[in-house]
């Protein structure tokens, strides 16, 4: 056989395995389930294992809410974890899950944002696409628009594993994000404008730390039920 012939039948050896691997990763990711052994609260019901401004956070019927723009956080540090919860906005809602949080009081440089947007209202409907639920703030846009209207709950997973991080949103991979990648406090790896107050580069972030939740931002009630976490192996 012609030495050209093999060549090209490796070629499209090599083609088709490539191809048969972009379409095996490119399969639907099922958002993981909060249950069997390894499972607890993040935040217990009188708040005990949480820090907070006074008076701010409260718990009624088993749903966590703010009355003010501050967060709640975990006393606890995590890494490597799966975190499952619901969130349900209010019109025009603006909140978050922060995660590998190093300074509570300086957190917007200091942590991974998980986003949560009522993106229906008009006063965030043209807002860049970074800031939707279920996408990493001002870093990675969700791939699907998942957010069920205000009044409805939504179910929200999230993984993270040192600088990998995946988010579910009501049954979708909305984020896919290897922190590594991120090398510019400026500029995302797609040449986009990260904001300039995000002005730490996420491949320096830690991948430890606290946990927190986002309270009444904008002027606008988020409430959560059912936070759980379970720690992974690394």
């Amino acid at each position: 056989m012609h030495p050209a012939t093999n060549l090209m039948k490796s070629a499209i050896i090599i083609a088709t395995l490539a191809g048969i691997s972009a379409l095996a990763s490119a399969q639907p990711q099922p958002q993981p389930k909060a249950d069997g052994p390894g499972w607890s609260p993040l935040i217990a019901a009188d708040l005990s294992n949480t820090e907070s401004a006074a008076g701010v956070w409260s718990v009624a019927n088993g749903e966590l809410t703010a009355n003010a723009d501050e967060c709640i956080w975990s006393k606890a540090e995590y890494q490597n974890f799966l975190l499952d919860l619901e969130f349900k906005n209010a019109a025009g809602t603006n909140s978050g899950v922060l995660i590998y949080c190093t300074d509570t009081p300086n957190w917007i440089p200091h942590s991974v944002e998980v986003q949560i947007l009522d993106q229906t209202a008009e006063k965030w409907a043209k807002t860049d696409p970074t800031w939707h639920s279920g996408g990493i703030f001002g870093h990675l846009a969700p791939a699907k628009a998942m957010t069920k209207k205000p009044g409805e709950w939504n179910h929200m997973t999230i993984e993270a594993k040192g600088k990998s991080i995946k988010v579910w949103l009501n049954g979708e991979l909305t984020a896919d994000m290897d922190m590594a990648l991120w090398t510019s406090a400026k500029k995302n790896p797609n040449g986009t404008d990260i904001p300039s107050w995000l002005s730490t580069p996420f491949a320096q972030l830690p991948t430890k730390g606290r946990i927190g939740l986002q309270g009444k931002h904008g002027d606008a009630t988020v409430w959560f039920r059912n936070v759980q976490i379970k720690t992974l192996e690394k």
